[in-house]
């Protein structure tokens, strides 16, 4: 077994007689009764990301879960019941989150693109804000709330400086179609605030994603701060929210290390006690909208070992599953160099590794590769093999109708208990289709 997966089954999961427990349930259990492939998620190690965030972040700072990680409802619901927020990025994920049960006032819908339709169906809803990203959105915004008799809640999402990106997926600093340059905020702001139909709320930040440096994080923080300080003195008042956006990351590859939530705190700290004698952000509510350091832990992608074969001389394990459903894992998410998730043989974690092998999906494509020269036990047909730090961006971010193989369900597991929380062959946004009537005629 990898070290890697080996740490994440010690810090999150269990094993029992060399098989993986997911909660209290036996891994075999869970591919006997569901099949597979399937994506399981553990709601105990979610709790754990929660509650060990809200312990770091400052009593003034509020959780809102990035839907576009795990739309699963499973998941929704139970940070809704957590009392998170929830932060959208299109009408679909807007669907799921009321579906959930999350109030339209705890709801931010951010993301470049957003259309007519979309954006009347939220502000018939009386969404809790719509983060605005360009000078035409803006307009946009004001003249749907106007056709609704509303005043629509904005905040604006401003692409920093470079002095305030960063992460593995930078997104600020540079042109980009996410939000408008902070060397454009004035304009914006003044076209927002001339709108009788808005009511400016506050700034948005997002400068990176998959960030595991602490500093990096804390720069962003007071780069954001700065900026809505500028923005407070020009409303001539404070700010109701400053949201910083996600980022916070997790490892999944060998040269990472997780994010430091202690070095985190310690400077969250500092930049709060320096916020409270600033009367340009009195009262201000701060924000982050966590994905993948909540959910991605919590995931682990099952498939099971259909063949194995070898062909000049190379070992290849040919899986049930591919990068159908787990797109990341494959290294077509954006990847330039193929590198191996933490993964294992969740039936054999105690038989000692013995071969190089490259484990392939079914696909008829030589790009559904989903570990190149993994050591592994010696692997035998039926064998489950399992790829950990999939509970965010894994099943969501995957062409899942390539080659017509059905889609793979997921399954919550709470200690001894397990459902089905999105059945094989679902691909979980049937709710889209169910409100597209609403989407040609908004009505408040």
């Amino acid at each position: 077994m990898l070290s890697q997966a080996s740490g994440l089954v010690q810090k999150n999961f269990r094993a029992r007689g060399g098989e993986l427990l997911v909660g209290d349930v036996p891994i075999s259990v869970l591919a006997a009764e569901y099949g597979t492939p399937f994506f399981v998620y553990d709601r105990r190690v979610i709790d754990s990301r929660l509650d060990a965030l809200r312990r770091t972040l400052p009593s003034r700072f509020s959780v809102c879960f990035s839907v576009k990680a795990n739309p699963c409802q499973k998941v929704l619901r139970h940070f809704v019941a957590r009392g998170c927020g929830l932060e959208i990025a299109s009408s679909g994920e807007f669907h799921h989150a009321l579906q959930a049960g999350c109030s339209p006032q705890k709801i931010l819908f951010a993301g470049p693109g957003k259309t007519e339709a979309e954006l009347g169906l939220v502000l018939a809803h009386g969404i809790g804000e719509v983060h605005v990203e360009s000078l035409a959105e803006v307009r946009r915004v004001a003249s749907i709330a106007r056709s609704l008799g509303t005043q629509a809640n904005v905040a604006i999402r401003v692409n920093p400086t470079e002095r305030g990106e960063g992460g593995a997926m930078r997104m600020g600093g540079r042109p980009s179609p996410f939000g408008v340059d902070e060397e454009q905020l004035d304009e914006i702001l003044d076209m927002v605030l001339a709108e009788s139909a808005l009511s400016f709320r506050g700034v948005h930040l997002y400068a990176g994603t998959q960030i595991l440096d602490a500093s990096t994080l804390l720069s962003q923080y007071r780069h954001g701060c700065e900026i809505a300080r500028h923005a407070a003195k020009r409303v001539g008042q404070p700010l109701h929210t400053l949201d910083f956006g996600g980022g916070l990351g997790i490892p999944y590859f060998v040269h990472e290390n997780e994010l430091d939530l202690g070095q985190f705190q310690v400077g969250l700290a500092a930049i709060s006690a320096e916020i409270e004698s600033d009367p340009h952000l009195a009262g201000t509510r701060f924000i982050v909208e966590p994905g993948r350091f909540l959910v991605g832990e919590a995931g682990i992608y099952v498939a099971r070992v259909n063949d194995i074969k070898v062909s000049r001389g190379k070992r290849f394990l040919v899986l049930d599953g591919g990068m159908h459903h787990h797109l990341a894992a494959s290294g077509n998410l954006g990847q330039t160099i193929k590198r191996n998730y933490p993964v294992a043989l969740l039936n054999k974690l105690d038989s000692v590794a013995a071969d190089a092998v490259d484990v392939v999906g079914p696909l008829c494509t030589p790009l559904d590769t989903l570990a190149r020269d993994v050591l592994l036990p010696q692997a035998e047909i039926g064998d489950l093999f399992g790829i950990f730090q999939s509970g965010a961006y894994g099943r969501s971010a995957s062409p899942l109708g390539f080659l017509s193989h059905p889609a793979p369900p997921e399954i919550w597991v709470d200690r001894d208990h397990h459902e089905l929380a999105c059945a094989r062959g679902e691909l979980g946004s049937a709710g889209v289709l169910e409100h597209s009537s609403a989407l040609k005629g908004v009505s408040r």
